[in-house]
């Protein structure tokens, strides 16, 4: 099992994820990081404020840059 860290990144600023998640693969990571970007896009729209520059930065417990996932990428 691997420790990931969710940051999110955006044109204008990084929200870093402090706890993290395990995870027993990248996919089961970069699956739970699909469903979080749409409930945040979902969050975005009820407020009339959506920002098309957001994304995923994943990270492992290494503190390795393993994956990115743009939040547009999460509704396709």
């Amino acid at each position: 099992m691997t420790h990931y860290f969710f940051h999110i990144r955006s044109r204008t600023e990084r929200i870093e994820d402090r706890e993290g998640a395990d995870f027993d693969t990248l996919e089961a990571a970069m699956t739970e990081a699909r469903l979080a970007a749409r409930e945040i896009l979902a969050e975005d729209l009820r407020k009339g404020q959506v920002d098309k520059t957001r994304l995923f930065e994943i990270f492992n417990e290494r503190g390795e840059l393993v994956a990115r996932l743009p939040f547009k990428d999460a509704i396709n």
